[in-house]
């Protein structure tokens, strides 16, 4: 550190004198929203692998009952998937790119998800007659895990974000 030259006898290093205290205190308050933001996105990350395992099996249990596979629900399940680790070691190393790609994938996956209810049609027949539900309750299960789905996938989209947000470094005043 280099030596500040004062008037006095006694000279200390550049930086320990509570000049930079300010900064410090900015710093300090990003390291913090950060990790909380990390530890956040974690339980949603982790809470969106539950739910697209759920997904995946709803998916092998409709294509052995229909004997036929949606392609769209597939091809939605393995997107996320792809997105989860991507967001997983994004929020890991801190890197925003990676993170980036996780809010984008994860959301087109989320929409291929709704595209595959509203092709169905059947979830929303279900929620209209709830009178025959206990023959429905593969749908209905189906569709409130896609409901669930999406509140997640908002939660985490804005965590993201807000994670992104304090990664980058703060400016120093002059």
């Amino acid at each position: 550190m280099q030596q500040r030259k004062s008037g006095n006898s006694t000279s200390r290093p550049t930086g320990t004198d509570g000049s930079d205290f300010s900064y410090r205190m900015v710093v300090d308050s990003r390291y913090t929203k950060v990790a909380l933001g990390k530890s956040r996105l974690s339980l949603l990350i982790f809470a969106q692998a539950i739910l697209q395992l759920i997904e995946a099996v709803n998916i092998f249990y409709a294509t052995s009952e229909k004997g036929s596979l949606d392609r769209l629900a597939v091809s939605s399940t393995v997107l996320c998937f792809i997105s989860l680790i991507f967001g997983e070691l994004g929020r890991k190393r801190s890197r925003a790119l990676l993170l980036r790609f996780y809010i984008i994938v994860s959301s087109i996956g989320m929409l291929f998800s709704i595209a595959c209810a509203l092709g169905g049609n059947l979830s929303f027949k279900v929620i209209q007659d709830l009178g025959g539900w206990e023959t429905k309750k593969f749908e209905i299960f189906r569709t409130t895990g896609l409901l669930i789905g999406f509140l997640v996938q908002i939660l985490s989209i804005s965590t993201t974000v807000s994670l992104i947000g304090n990664m980058s470094p703060p400016k120093r005043a002059s």
